[in-house]
């Protein structure tokens, strides 16, 4: 039985502690949550990627010869080359909308008429579904039909085939995602600009700070945390890119547009025969060079911090 004194206890030693616990109360199922969804299945994938498993019989331990065929499969020049570079290829110029938005922040953060709806129409692609989006660019891209050899043609230029041609097909998924892209990056940034200081600005003008000084100067240098939440973000969705290629081309022509995300769901799912082990082994490289890309991005940002204390 507990006795008033132990429950007398019990509510001082809450009433002490409770600033400290009630934070962890909250925050315990989102960490249960994350634990078993996230975390859980990056150590289960390391363990699948050392076997030879269809997902439905005994699994047949190899070792590391599912990262040694990687190997030799970038080696050759075959679809896991091809896949990391147009992973790379997705990389740089998907970074194409961090200064996009912010220029785009710039813009709608002035006070124009119509301001709510030019929001509004930067907005909109943000909302839309990847499947939508890979749709609109498919119709855009026909060579028969589409918008955009409409307007070639009034230029005098011929036709184009850009999803049916090797050498133009990843450059015209990437301008595909990089539509909402752009406007999810504007969004951070003009959420950013709400909390630049206008003091500082105001005593920048009167030193003379004008234009791209006081962009780089001033501006810039406050958005710092917009930007660096603008690149992880943008970084995995470079890395991870899949919805776009598997709705407008499924990887071809000819697997030319294949990336490491589409092309372990070929070789784990699809046509290629369910190589758990292998795709598994995909997953955890891309999941290494995303770790990477983010930890050099937290250290650049933690050395900042640290050189300005």
């Amino acid at each position: 039985m507990t006795t008033a004194k132990q429950q007398t206890a019990g509510a001082a030693w809450w009433r002490r502690n409770q600033q400290t616990l009630t934070p962890w109360l909250f925050l315990a199922p989102g960490v249960l949550f994350f634990l078993v969804y996230v975390i859980f299945p990056i150590f289960q994938s390391f363990g699948i990627s050392l076997y030879e498993w269809d997902g439905l019989g005994e699994p047949e331990y190899v070792g590391l010869r599912n990262y040694g065929d990687l190997y030799w499969e970038f080696v050759d020049r075959d679809a896991f080359f091809t896949s990391l570079k147009n992973n790379l290829v997705w990389l740089a110029l998907y970074l194409l909308a961090i200064p996009a938005g912010l220029f785009i922040a710039l813009f709608l953060n002035q006070t124009v008429t119509g301001i709510r709806l030019y929001k509004s129409l930067f907005f909109f692609p943000f909302v839309i579904s990847q499947v939508v989006v890979g749709l609109v660019f498919t119709w855009f891209y026909d060579p028969t039909f589409g918008l955009l050899n409409i307007l070639l043609g009034w230029i005098g230029l011929g036709p184009v085939n850009v999803l049916g041609d090797e050498n133009y097909v990843t450059v015209g998924i990437i301008a595909a995602g990089l539509w909402p892209q752009t406007a999810y990056c504007m969004i951070l940034y003009l959420t950013g600009l709400n909390a630049v200081d206008p003091e500082q600005v105001e005593a920048a003008r009167l030193d003379g700070a004008r234009g791209r000084r006081l962009l780089w100067h001033i501006i810039i240098p406050q958005l710092r945390p917009a930007t660096f939440i603008a690149f992880v973000v943008t970084i995995i969705g470079a890395l991870r890119s899949f919805d776009l290629i598997s709705i407008m081309t499924a990887g071809g022509p000819f697997g030319s547009s294949r990336v490491l995300a589409y092309y372990m769901f070929e070789v784990a799912l699809s046509e290629y025969g369910f190589r758990m082990g292998y795709g598994a082994a995909i997953a955890v490289v891309l999941f290494f060079i995303m770790l990477c890309f983010i930890a050099y991005f937290l250290h650049s940002m933690w050395r900042e911090e640290k050189g300005a204390r």
